[in-house]
């Protein structure tokens, strides 16, 4: 009885301040933190000057499961309330007072703060934040909410070895006795909780100004210096384009760029201060199989779209997503060229068509929508505005906008006060089937694009005719005119895939001897087995410079000529591929499957293999290593404890198929019983979701 009075007082006091928060103004924060990796904790403290609009009895900060050793107002103990999700300070507030608060804390945080490795035998060793949306208050006592907006100063205490970058401007390090250093950041300006953050990590950096003069950041590993320039092209660039763009400067001190492991999402993009996968981190080759520029270029965006202006709520995050999303394919526009530009209008447009066909459609100001629909529909939905209000007008309405709610949240209504002032247009008509209407306008969008597009009108008509009931052999022969009448990679490259089983000799042959990459790959990716005459012009794929195409072209090569296994083999065996070593382990399966291929070594093979899904690497080669090991040599005992641990990873894509393979393996009474033998080797998290499953 006397926990349920307890439990009444405490939601009774939370609901009541949530009801008086709106007459309390945080105005500014000084945070202390201490990351403690071997215990995976925070150690911190930090001083807010709340400013009373009205009079209040209490004010609270979101505080998860955080541990408080003290709470000082104006330099005085103070009571307060710690529910495990929130600190509530009782007092008597006064209208027109500045209060200083002082909290001193540690938590254990489940989720937004990361520790990467830390173990003896780490290959990697990083702690990173990711607070997107209301997470920061599970490292930091703060306000998830995105209309509180307060200008933090970040200090970070950590080990001397390793470098520490948050938002703002370092503006002093100094190192303590104690082997620690604290560094000091700097922000002028305030912003949502969600978007502070700090990074840890063995890292060097390279400095680019702007040509507006902002210096950008571009952090690297250490032993990846090669990398920097591919991983970071056009990072210039693509600054100068949307501050050119957009019209208005850039908001902040300087633009920070840090790649980290294992990473929850492509990027994010916390104030001047993006966090991405370092599975973007590639080489020359790599860059026309997976670049970065995309993701550069959105999360750049959101600096303006997302952190300068802020949405109210999620029934308005088209203004950050749509925006970041459109803003970066301009960019790529500006780069790579008005036909890139279309081409993937055209393929998001394809996407939506499909989402809508299957009854999914959804309108832009649904707070529950799809990232499909904020992203992808949010971004053709300003490029129709565009196209609708004119350029000029277009630009003067997102400056206006950018300017007069900058540093502040804004609504969907706010943005198109603006533009229909710039533009002298109403734009009832347009809201009613861009924000509020489900369908995808599938049929104006398809003759835009026809009539922006020579190229794209071209292959819609190829489309068109293919669909109709020729026989094979008059299929075949459009396809060879529709190939003579173009000269463009991507009309011939989707040409290919598109109908690879009416394909003729001549176009496969002129098609692996093209100069497009892009026409070349399209081959080995159709799965075809090669013809016998064009064997040569198949293996010529292997030193491509794709390793998409290398990949491919090897298992269709290996699996075609079974007497050419140990050429194929020999010419690819110093290729890793992708951040994802996506050739070195297709390699090593091949290498074990080909007995005639150096049989002393296959043990060597066979340990490489294996050992891809120890913790230590990133969860992308993890995952690939675990789906080869399951389809062709089953797993050893250490596949087995790897893949337990990797059920309990922080990221829910890898978490999620790990979790399913488990789950398949333990059908198999068999595998049920290695299992439980390992159970004594797991940590406690561990064993827990182990046991977990083996007593269902």
């Amino acid at each position: 009885m006397a926990k349920k009075i307890l439990t009444l007082f405490l939601l009774f006091y939370i609901t009541t301040d949530a009801q008086q928060q709106k007459d309390v103004d945080f105005k500014d924060a000084k945070i202390i933190v201490e990351p403690i990796p071997s215990k995976k904790e925070i150690q911190g403290s930090v001083r807010y000057n709340i400013e009373i609009i009205n009079n209040v009895d209490s004010v609270f900060l979101d505080a998860v499961k955080t541990n408080f050793h003290e709470v000082l107002l104006d330099h005085k103990k103070v009571k307060f309330i710690n529910d495990g999700n929130k600190i509530v300070i009782k007092k008597k507030f006064k209208k027109g007072k500045v209060y200083n608060l002082l909290i001193k804390y540690a938590n254990t945080p489940s989720q937004a703060v990361y520790f990467i490795g830390w173990n003896p035998n780490s290959s990697i060793n990083q702690i990173w934040t990711q607070g997107q949306g209301k997470y920061t208050s599970n490292w930091l006592p703060s306000l998830d909410d995105m209309n509180d907006k307060i200008e933090f100063d970040l200090s970070v205490v950590f080990n001397n070895e390793y470098e520490v970058i948050a938002n703002g401007k370092l503006v002093s390090k100094k190192k303590n006795n104690n082997n620690t250093t604290i560094w000091n950041y700097d922000m002028n300006k305030p912003m949502s909780s969600y978007l502070l953050a700090f990074a840890i990590g063995d890292y060097n950096k390279k400095v680019v100004l702007s040509t507006s003069g902002v210096p950008m950041e571009l952090y690297y590993y250490k032993n990846d210096s090669n990398k920097v320039e591919p991983t970071y092209r056009y990072s210039k660039e693509i600054f100068d384009f949307l501050e050119g763009e957009i019209q208005v400067p850039y908001p902040w001190q300087n633009y920070k760029q840090i790649p980290v492991r294992d990473f929850l999402y492509a990027g994010m993009e916390n104030t001047g201060t993006t966090i991405f996968s370092d599975a973007y981190v590639i080489d020359s080759i790599a860059f026309d199989d997976k670049n970065y520029v995309n993701v550069n270029a959105h999360e750049l965006a959101h600096q303006w779209f997302g952190d300068l202006v802020t949405e109210k709520n999620a029934e308005h995050h088209w203004l950050h997503e749509g925006f970041a999303t459109y803003y970066a394919l301009l960019a790529e526009r500006e780069i790579f060229g008005k036909d890139y530009f279309f081409w993937k209008l055209y393929d998001t447009a394809v996407q939506l068509d499909n989402f809508q066909e299957q009854h999914k459609g959804e309108a832009l100001n649904n707070p529950k929508a799809s990232s499909l629909t904020f992203y992808e529909k949010g971004a053709w939905a300003l490029q129709m505005l565009r196209e609708k209000v004119g350029e000029k007008a277009f630009k003067i309405g997102v400056k206006n906008y950018l300017n007069k709610h900058q540093f502040s949240n804004v609504t969907i209504a706010d943005f198109f006060k603006e533009v229909e002032m710039a533009s002298g247009t109403n734009l009832s008509t347009y809201k009613t089937i861009w924000i509020k209407e489900k369908k995808f306008p599938t049929q104006s969008v398809m003759e835009y694009l026809k009539n922006s597009s020579a190229d794209i009108k071209l292959f819609l008509e190829l489309k068109e005719e293919m669909s109709s009931s020729y026989t094979f052999l008059q299929k075949e022969k459009r396809l060879k005119y529709y190939w003579s009448k173009t000269k463009s990679s991507e009309v011939k490259s989707r040409l290919i895939l598109g109908y690879p089983n009416i394909l003729s000799f001549d176009i496969l042959k002129k098609a692996l001897e093209a100069d497009s990459h892009k026409i070349r790959q399209a081959v080995v990716n159709t799965g075809l087995a090669p013809p016998t005459d064009l064997k040569n012009e198949y293996k010529s794929l292997l030193i491509d410079k794709s390793y998409y195409t290398i990949e491919s072209a090897l298992y269709i090569l290996w699996q075609a000529f079974p007497k050419e296994r140990n050429k194929y083999l020999e010419l690819t065996k110093n290729y890793i591929g992708m951040p994802n070593k996506n050739v070195r382990l297709l390699w090593l399966t091949l290498a074990l499957l080909t007995p005639e291929y150096e049989p002393q070594l296959k043990e060597t093979f066979y340990n490489e293999l294996t050992g891809y899904t120890n913790k230590n690497y990133s969860f992308e080669v993890r995952q690939g290593a675990f789906q080869f090991l399951n389809q062709v040599f089953g797993f050893t005992e250490q596949n087995l404890k790897d893949l337990v641990n990797a059920s309990v990873h922080h990221s829910w894509q890898f978490k999620k198929s790990s979790r399913n393979l488990l789950e398949a393996l333990l059908k198999d009474e068999e595998q049920k019983k290695r299992f439980k033998e390992i159970l004594k080797d797991l940590d406690d998290k561990e064993l827990q979701y182990l046991n977990s499953k083996l007593n269902n």
